[in-house]
């Protein structure tokens, strides 16, 4: 299960049943779970945390240093949950004294040379496309989809349930359950289709829907148009999601 020709760091904790090809390099202060397949040339050094049944593609870097000039050597990490396809050439550097870690979620699946950069938070069930690149900071919500080559700033929020189009550049907070697309990026509808596959009923996207008619297409201020939500599409839990996404949004969603 473990090549002779991997280095693995003698102080490193590898799990139960972990397939380690040739040419990988394991550092010290490593924590990798049970059931993971770890392919040739992967290297996962200092501060890396993997969980349970992963697999991870050649060419991908787990654990390095930040990209980030303020890094001052701090004991941080790279954490990675469970069920996770990371591909190839894929790179996700560990945190700095910002927040103190960069977490990858459960069943996600990053394409190949996707990048997470410092502090990044990154929910579960995402579908990352490939050479997508994320600053430091940025949070995903679960259930995002961000298409390939998509460029997200630093500390901008993307909301849960998205569709992000393909090439675009993100300064601004994507709030849930739509499509973002266009140049400049855009409000361009709701994720129809991912929200049905993902169990909404009709009601639940038409409230959705009506939320966002009156936040995007009312022409009113943006306090005044949740304070309109609020009085006339009836609460639940997806609803309060949205309203308190755009409430705390430090960035601005996009419009």
């Amino acid at each position: 299960m473990i090549s002779p020709l991997a280095y693995i760091h003698p102080d490193a904790q590898i799990g139960k049943n972990v397939e380690i090809a040739p040419f990988v390099y394991i550092d010290a202060n490593v924590i990798i779970g049970d059931n993971n397949v770890i392919m040739p040339h992967v290297s996962i050094l200092s501060g890396s945390r993997i969980g349970d049944g992963n697999k991870i593609f050649p060419g991908a870097v787990i654990g390095a240093i930040p990209q980030d000039l303020k890094f001052r050597g701090e004991e941080t990490t790279a954490e990675i949950g469970n069920n996770n396809l990371i591909r190839e050439n894929v790179t996700i550097n560990r945190g700095t004294a910002s927040k103190g870690k960069t977490v990858v979620g459960n069943n996600n699946l990053l394409m190949e040379a996707v990048h997470v950069a410092h502090d990044t938070m990154v929910g579960s069930n995402c579908i990352i496309g490939n050479a997508t690149k994320m600053a430091g900071e940025v949070i995903i919500d679960d259930n995002a989809i961000i298409s390939s080559t998509v460029l997200i700033h630093q500390f901008c929020r993307i909301g849960g349930y998205v569709m992000v189009q393909g090439g675009s550049r993100s300064g601004k907070d994507i709030p849930p359950f739509i499509i973002a697309g266009r140049d400049p990026l855009t409000y361009c509808g709701l994720n129809i289709v991912g929200l049905r596959r993902r169990g909404f009923t009709p009601e639940m996207i038409e409230n959705i829907h009506n939320a966002y008619r009156i936040i995007y297409n009312s022409n009113l201020m943006l306090a005044d148009a949740l304070k309109q939500v609020r009085e006339e599409v009836p609460m639940s839990q997806e609803i309060e999601y949205i309203i308190s996404f755009i409430e705390n949004s430090e960035r601005g969603i996009i419009r």
